[in-house]
């Protein structure tokens, strides 16, 4: 399955496809700014029962030194099969479009990092025929982002360094300076990077960080994350308002409780459940009777 921060790591460069010309100079490398940038279809299937596919595929036109393909790979890990895949992806992209090829791999761990950069030889120990050096942008090499006015300088490139550095110690700064920058940006802007962060987070405790950032005013941001933060507060506001309901109903009917049963009831945080227990205190002739399917 297709990890969430897979995604967004290379799902990035289609919403934002100009992203690669700043990344390419802050990896060192001097690639012309792109004029155009259009994307391409990521199936790379033969006819013959194989198939494989690139994360994402991008056509850069540059003003000077021509087109060229930027076929982009999200890393989470190591994985043997790519040391064969990534030769594949390059020799058949450039046959099919007859265009030079970039391979830009992007993970989020140093140790994934280190073994994508490393070079792909295809051939004899006296005559390489073929050499693959992947590009790797990763936490060794994307900068730590904790200036607000740096961020909305390059909100694309602070989103992919945020990303990146998802498991860096100091990712609760990197998160608040970028949810910082985002408050005065346009909806259309900010509500793709609010998502596409936290995808790019998946299940990390960052992830949960983020979540609490973007809820401090979800005014600027009307994004699904910021619906499914109003659904969670409308649950728990349901919850408690059942706890009291329930505690006042079993007072009047004189029903006593102990402070087992107590703390059973406002611990519970399921809406449905309370429910279930509010209507049985209607008609319960004891505590033990509300709960005793439980």
């Amino acid at each position: 399955m297709v990890s969430s921060p897979h995604e967004a790591m290379h799902r990035i460069f289609q919403e934002h496809p100009g992203l690669f010309s700043r990344v390419s100079e802050v990896l060192g490398v001097d690639i012309p700014p792109p004029t155009s940038a259009t994307a391409l279809p990521t199936d790379l299937t033969e006819a013959r029962p194989v198939e494989r596919r690139v994360d994402t595929l991008l056509r850069i036109e540059t003003e000077h030194d021509g087109p060229f393909l930027l076929a982009i790979e999200a890393q989470g890990k190591k994985d043997r099969a790519k040391t064969a895949s990534w030769p594949y992806y390059v020799a058949y992209l450039n046959n099919r479009y007859g265009l030079p090829v970039l391979l830009l791999v992007v993970c989020q761990d140093h140790a994934t990092a280190e073994w994508a950069a490393r070079p792909i030889s295809i051939g004899l120990r006296q005559w390489q025929t073929l050499a693959l050096n992947p590009l790797v942008a990763g936490p060794h090499n994307m900068p730590v982002i904790t200036d607000v006015t740096e961020a909305r300088k390059d909100f694309a490139l602070a989103t992919l360094a945020a990303i990146t550095h998802a498991d860096n110690p100091d990712v609760g700064a990197i998160l608040k300076t970028l949810s910082a920058a985002l408050r005065d940006a346009p909806e259309a802007i900010a509500d793709p990077i609010v998502e596409l962060i936290a995808q790019g987070l998946g299940n990390r405790p960052a992830a949960q960080q983020w979540r609490n950032l973007v809820a401090v005013d979800l005014s600027f941001y009307k994004s699904f994350m910021s619906e499914e933060i109003r659904d969670e507060g409308r649950d728990e506001g349901r919850a408690k308002g059942r706890v009291e309901s329930l505690l006042l109903v079993l007072e009047a009917r004189g029903i006593a409780i102990t402070d087992e049963i107590r703390e059973q009831i406002t611990t519970c945080d399921d809406p449905q459940l309370l429910r279930q227990w509010l209507n049985r205190a209607a008609t319960a002739a004891t505590a033990e009777d509300v709960f005793a399917e439980e």
